[in-house]
């Protein structure tokens, strides 16, 4: 067996099994040695496993769960059961969260919004999407979602890392690695953030769902900032030139490859690779974030907000400069999707939000010959339930967790646009025809990118790890 180079005077018992069986070290060998996909240096692409139809992905994250009954999923019958109690046999052995199981009754909620036909497709969307409802043809709608998780954390775990419990990498992380990034000046994975109109205080979004886990710490996410730097800490300090910024860099450079030579520890090297990326940061992300060249008409389509820093639709807008400068996986988290009550006025103020950026970013994306090679993710970690929680009102209802089904929609990048996907039963409760899986959703996602979710693997602690875990099917009816 081909060994890594090892130093007795200079390593303890307890470093070697660390770097080498179960550590970095044994992942760096494991990958020589096997097909797994990995970029030998992570600012450079990688071949994929096969010739992809996607070179990057724009993922747009709804955090909270958005209602597919009152978006996606129309059920006009339920107007008549409207107020009677779910049936037993509905829910079946499907879990409660603990804010309805206590529920004296479970009364059926029709939607409060009305419905449409759009595009050749005659793909049928709510009232409060009536910009996306303008590129209906290029939406590949799945409306028979599922997840095992009904609450968020774990929910949110799930779908970007493949196990509900924190530690693995995120799915930006994974592409980070496999394909490595376009752009020797940018990240291979950039996150933007956005607080929704309807936003509650109890929000949270952790670092963890952006985070590398066990792999190198290079291929974590890198979150912008609405105000001051968009980067923390780069800009230099008042009175440090750029000169004396890179004769610093170079002396520190030195230090740490010194220190590689005694300890071998891989992620010194990834250190001294990030000072690198952030210095060429300083150049590169100025010119990014300034939308000075972007014309009138290309602000005005994204809508008012595009000019507020921070918003959802700048945010889109600075996606698709990501996306033109090669950035591998782009994240977009919008908050305030997480409607137990007052529905009704909280999912207008939050499609207001989205519904004309995103229509605008499919647009754009066409315009500038992108959306070909983009992959457009839009979905949040579950969906809502049938039946109301807490009471039900004439004008007013909210909804609790719902994993059994929920609406995403896809575009671009090899997708099947112009389709809708899977069917649920009379009352969104449950798939009946052509299921998807989480695992399913990142295993066609990942082949989409040319890789094979089987083989993107990653030695940890004994095992190999990969985001599909021991599960994922590709869904051949998305592909185009």
């Amino acid at each position: 067996m081909t060994m890594l180079p090892f130093h007795s005077s200079s390593h303890t018992r307890r470093q070697f099994f660390g770097r080498t069986s179960t550590g970095l070290g044994a992942a760096a060998l494991a990958t020589l040695l096997s097909d797994s996909t990995r970029a030998a240096d992570p600012h450079s692409p990688a071949a994929p496993h096969a010739a992809p139809k996607a070179k990057r992905v724009i993922s747009l994250f709804m955090h909270g769960g958005p209602s597919q009954l009152d978006l996606f999923d129309h059920k006009p019958d339920l107007r008549k059961l409207h107020g009677t109690e779910l049936p037993a046999s509905v829910r079946g052995a499907q879990r409660l969260t603990g804010m309805t199981s206590g529920q004296k009754s479970l009364p059926v909620t029709a939607s409060l919004f009305h419905f449409q036909r759009h595009g050749q497709s005659g793909a049928t969307l709510s009232e409060l999407l009536p910009h996306l409802g303008k590129v209906a043809d290029d939406l590949c709608i799945v409306r028979s979602m599922h997840t095992e998780a009904i609450n968020h954390d774990p929910a949110v775990t799930l779908l970007q890392t493949g196990h509900q419990q924190p530690g693995r990498p995120s799915f930006g992380s994974w592409l980070s690695y496999g394909l490595g990034t376009e752009n020797h000046n940018l990240p291979a994975f950039v996150v933007l953030l956005s607080r929704g109109s309807a936003a509650r205080p109890a929000d949270p979004l952790y670092a963890r769902l952006w985070g590398s886990g066990f792999l190198p710490s290079n291929h974590q996410g890198v979150s912008f900032r609405s105000s001051g730097d968009p980067v923390l800490y780069l800009s230099n300090p008042d009175g440090l030139t750029a000169p004396a910024r890179r004769d610093q860099l170079d002396a520190l450079g030195d230090l740490n490859r010194l220190a590689n030579a005694r300890q071998l520890d891989p992620e010194i090297e990834t250190r001294i690779a990030q000072y690198e990326m952030a210095y060429r940061m300083q150049t590169s992300i100025p010119e990014l974030t300034s939308f000075a060249e972007e014309t009138q008409h290309t602000l005005d389509a994204y809508g008012p907000q595009s000019r507020v820093p921070g918003t959802f639709a700048a945010n889109c807008l600075l996606a698709r400069r990501l996306a033109e400068r090669g950035v591998r996986f782009i994240q977009l988290y919008h908050r305030g999707w997480d409607q137990h009550y007052n529905l009704p006025s909280d999912l207008r103020l939050q499609s207001q939000d989205v519904d004309q950026p995103c229509a605008a970013l499919l647009m754009d994306l066409k315009l500038r010959g992108l959306l070909d090679d983009t992959l457009v993710l839009w979905g949040g970690e579950f969906g809502r339930t049938t039946y109301s929680q807490g009471k039900l009102e004439a004008t007013n209802y909210g909804r609790d967790h719902h994993g059994g089904c929920f609406t995403i929609w896809l575009a671009g990048g090899g997708v099947r646009g112009g389709i809708t996907y899977g069917e649920t039963d009379d009352v969104s409760y449950n798939v009946t025809r052509d299921p998807v899986h989480v695992h399913d959703l990142n295993a066609t996602l990942l082949h989409l990118l040319g890789i094979n979710h089987t083989r993107l693997t990653y030695s940890f602690q004994g095992r190999d790890y990969r985001l599909t875990d021991v599960h994922g099917h590709i869904v051949d009816g998305l592909l185009a």
